[in-house]
């Protein structure tokens, strides 16, 4: 029987593979479309058979969208329940912890996000199957949440918590490509996680109650367009 520690260390290899494989394949989509290239020729710059390719993805597609996650998918299930339940603000800060973890485990950095919203770009079809997956990623993250919290699977909190990371990611992304970070050289400067962090932060000063001694919030002013003071004359 395999011990822990080398059941560890070839699952960290494998993962390692299927990164290289999903990070060549989106550089080679980028660059060439799908297909610019053959499963062959993708093997041979990752050094690795055709039927190891086989092992982990189906075909080229797969490959490039990263969609066998199974098993990294069920280790932040369980880091992210062990944590438990301690409030939803804690359910943002360990998304954070986790997700930061789940980075360095993959080695996806700034370029390889780069490469992929590329290949997006450039594979429509790819796009379509990506935005999908995101839509079953989004909702397996809120039930997950849902469950951790001890709510209904439909708690509007549950899906609130689910949102907020969302966004915090699209901002992110639209700051590397808005700012032509990506095409600056300064991808190597620009650090993913801590700006998702600091989007999360923004988000709570404007969410999160007022400082209690400061008093409570000012009256909000009354619309006149919408609930107009009546008219003497007319009462």
């Amino acid at each position: 029987m395999q011990s822990a520690t080398s059941t560890n260390r070839l699952s960290d290899r494998m993962a390692a593979t299927a990164a290289r494989l999903t990070t060549v394949s989106r550089r080679l989509t980028a660059t060439h479309g799908l297909n610019g290239f053959t499963i062959e020729e993708l093997c041979e710059e990752v050094g690795v058979s055709r039927r190891t390719f086989f092992n982990y993805f189906p075909s080229k597609e797969d490959a490039v969208l990263g969609v066998d996650e199974t098993e990294e998918t069920e280790r932040f299930a369980t880091e992210f329940l062990a944590l438990g339940s301690r409030g939803w603000r804690a359910v943002l800060d360990d998304f954070m912890l986790i997700a930061a973890g789940h980075a360095e485990r993959s080695g996806f950095g700034l370029a390889e996000h780069v490469d992929f919203h590329a290949a997006l770009e450039r594979e429509p079809k790819l796009l379509v199957r990506f935005m999908g997956l995101n839509r079953e990623r989004e909702q397996l993250l809120v039930e997950l949440i849902a469950t951790r919290e001890g709510v209904p699977a439909d708690d509007p909190r549950a899906r609130a918590c689910a949102d907020l990371f969302g966004m915090a990611i699209k901002t992110t992304m639209t700051r590397v490509f808005g700012s032509g970070v990506a095409d600056l050289g300064q991808i190597g400067e620009f650090d993913i996680v801590g700006s998702i962090r600091d989007c999360l932060a923004t988000y709570r000063t404007i969410l999160e109650p007022d400082d209690p001694d400061v008093g409570p919030p000012a009256a909000a002013p009354q619309n006149p367009h919408t609930n107009p003071t009546p008219r003497k004359d007319l009462q």
